[in-house]
């Protein structure tokens, strides 16, 4: 009798869960995390993005297999397939917890076809490890694309007292500063604000140098620096449709372009990486 209760306990326990995942499933995405392992094969805990190069060599691998059992050319068959074996292996050795993943049977059976020269199976056993591998893309390759190849702007430091992210927030007060003051007139404001503009901007280009060692594109570049110019004269003595102009102008160079390549990745890298509390949880 008592196992019944305890039973039916569980049973209400499970319905209510339920139901509060139901009724706030609007609110919650799920989403499967890889295993802690793989950060050893990327950067910064890496010299090589390791892991990523495995994965083109599988691309083209797989690619050149399905090539040449179409032309039917036994001799490069073989050898492609002989590298996507040692290649697709290596997925387990470097993380153990995907062993269970590997679709063995399928890869095993693609060897041995390409050994026989059964190249009608060696295309079934080909499409049928691709689905394999993009069932596992759809899952991860997204998550570990924003984990470990999104910059982490968290730890930059501007100088030992100013923070990366404290320094966009002087910028982008900067950029409102400018407008606020020449839409009330207020010239020596705004062209004081445009100084200090100029001055961030410069010292922002030293950090960016730090990551963009090959590509060294000047920050501010020379467009940047002839709007900064523009919007000064239209401020000192232009129209307010010229001033917004220029401002907005500038906005898109220096602020939008960078943004739209960092900031809405560094963004959802941070809603991934954090800890979540079971506070939190309850909360959500």
């Amino acid at each position: 009798m008592r196992w019944r209760y305890f039973i039916i306990l569980q049973a209400i326990i499970l319905l209510v869960v339920a139901g509060l995942v139901y009724k706030h499933q609007d609110k919650v995405k799920l989403i499967k995390t890889p295993p802690i392992e793989l950060a050893k094969w990327y950067k910064p805990e890496n010299k090589r993005q390791v892991w990523l190069h495995n994965m083109f060599k599988l691309r083209r691998e797989m690619q050149a297999v399905e090539f040449y059992a179409q032309q039917q050319d036994v001799e490069h068959l073989q050898i492609w397939a002989e590298k996507l074996n040692k290649h697709y292996f290596k997925i387990a050795d470097m993380v153990p917890a995907w062993q269970k993943k590997l679709a063995i049977n399928t890869m095993a059976e693609l060897k041995l076809a390409s050994e026989q020269k059964d190249f009608t199976s060696v295309l079934v056993q080909h499409e049928t490890l691709q689905k394999s591998c993009d069932s596992c893309h759809d899952d991860y390759q997204a998550i570990t694309a924003l984990t470990y190849r999104t910059p982490d702007f968290s730890n930059i430091q501007i100088t030992p007292k100013l923070s990366f992210v404290e320094h966009m927030d002087i910028l982008t007060r900067q950029v409102n500063q400018i407008k606020i003051s020449a839409q009330d007139g207020n010239k020596s404001l705004a062209l004081s604000s445009l100084a200090g503009l100029n001055d961030e901007m410069a010292t922002l280009g030293e950090t960016c140098v730090g990551c963009h060692k090959k590509d060294r594109k000047p920050y501010p570049s020379e467009v940047m620096k002839k709007t900064l110019s523009s919007l000064k004269t239209s401020i000192e003595s232009g129209t307010a449709k010229q001033q917004g102009r220029d401002l907005g102008t500038l906005a898109v160079l220096a602020c939008a372009r960078c943004h739209g390549t960092h900031r809405i990745a560094y963004g959802a890298k941070k809603h991934l990486v954090k800890d979540v509390s079971f506070s939190n949880l309850i909360k959500h």
